[in-house]
């Protein structure tokens, strides 16, 4: 495997994401590759969490890093890098589930058996199955909302950044959200 020296500013710190991405925009390929190693595991824990098998998520995450070639030229650095990258993870989640006409929908229940260390229930499973296909039945920006909340388990800010609109905004969205809901269940 290729190593990958450390890139540094001019008082040998290491060099931020803006740093890191002006450089590779530039043509700086050690830049790029730093981006890439750093950010990966967040681009593969979300694709898992969004797609919720591992092979998907190694799609996923393979796909992210061949756009982000292409794509970095269009961070403009008015959000975290990692939310932008959050974005266009999520945009290519959404392109593979729209190819492939296939929405995961045990994502959630595959969550809480690695987190819980135990296996739930069968009727645990159900109940969090039935749920997750009532939520990605909502309009997209709702379910969008109602993943980053409460399977990603992101507060009403951090969401607001990802989706790149107003706090007050996905409060609206979950609000509608759970309002469908118990119409759907």
């Amino acid at each position: 495997m290729l190593e990958i020296e450390q890139v540094t500013n001019s008082n040998n710190e290491e060099l931020t994401d803006n740093e890191l991405v002006a450089n590779a925009v530039a043509g700086n390929r050690e830049a790029f590759a730093m981006l890439v190693e750093r950010h990966y595991m967040l681009v593969y824990k979300i694709a898992y969490k969004w797609c919720g098998h591992q092979s998907d998520a190694e799609d996923v995450a393979q796909e992210v890093c061949i756009k982000l070639a292409s794509a970095i030229k269009t961070f403009d650095g008015k959000a975290e890098f990692s939310s932008w990258l959050y974005r266009v993870t999520l945009n290519v989640v959404r392109d593979m589930q729209r190819s492939t006409k296939r929405r995961n929908n045990r994502h959630a229940a595959l969550l809480d058996i690695v987190e819980k260390n135990s296996p739930p229930s069968q009727e645990e499973i159900t109940t969090t199955n039935q749920l997750w296909q009532a939520i990605k039945k909502l309009p997209q920006k709702q379910c969008d909302a109602m993943l980053l909340v409460y399977a990603q388990e992101l507060n009403h800010a951090q969401a607001a950044q990802i989706m790149d609109v107003k706090e007050s905004t996905i409060s609206w969205y979950v609000m509608e959200a759970k309002k469908s809901l118990k119409g759907l269940l």
